[in-house]
């Protein structure tokens, strides 16, 4: 019977006005189609993608439109090391802008989490490897809101960012 080796924290990287989608796919393919994806999405967005393959090679697969952000997802990659798991790191545009896309495509088994939020990701360890158990996503809740907190949450979608009328 295998047994669990070990279970940690992995802490993950989030550049400045940057956003994280980690998630987990099934097949090689995986950051062409994701590529393919976030670039058709806006002629703004700046993306970096890290793939951690679980077979045959067992590369860290990238691609992206930003070098930087490319590297920081091959970090991200890299620390979690678990596989078929992939990290988007995204600029200039925010995963709801994204997110179906990803999720549309044909290997995405799952997505963990879309965040700007300071991100933990649980990772459990075996004989055989590691896989994401899930994940720490921002901070527990300060009280549930006021009819301010409301006002002000209508004000930030409708008046700020838009996204409502």
């Amino acid at each position: 019977m295998a047994e669990i080796k070990k279970m940690e924290l992995v802490s993950l990287e989030i550049p400045e006005d940057g956003n994280l989608i980690v998630g987990q796919s099934h097949f090689i393919k995986t950051v062409e189609d994701l590529y393919e994806a976030l670039v058709t999405s806006s002629p703004y967005l700046k993306f970096g993608i890290g793939f951690c393959e679980a077979s045959g090679d067992c590369l860290i697969r990238s691609d992206g439109n930003d070098d930087e952000l490319k590297a920081c997802a091959v970090r991200n990659a890299q620390a979690l090391s678990c596989g078929h798991s992939f990290v988007i790191v995204l600029k200039n545009g925010y995963p709801i802008n994204v997110l179906q896309a990803v999720k549309n495509c044909q290997e995405v088994c799952r997505i963990f989490a879309a965040t700007a939020n300071p991100l933990q990701v649980v990772v459990c360890s075996s004989e055989q490897g590691r896989g994401i158990l899930g994940v720490i996503d921002g901070f527990l809740p300060q009280g549930v809101e006021t009819e301010a907190d409301v006002v002000a949450r209508k004000d930030l979608l409708r008046k700020i960012i838009g996204y409502k009328r």
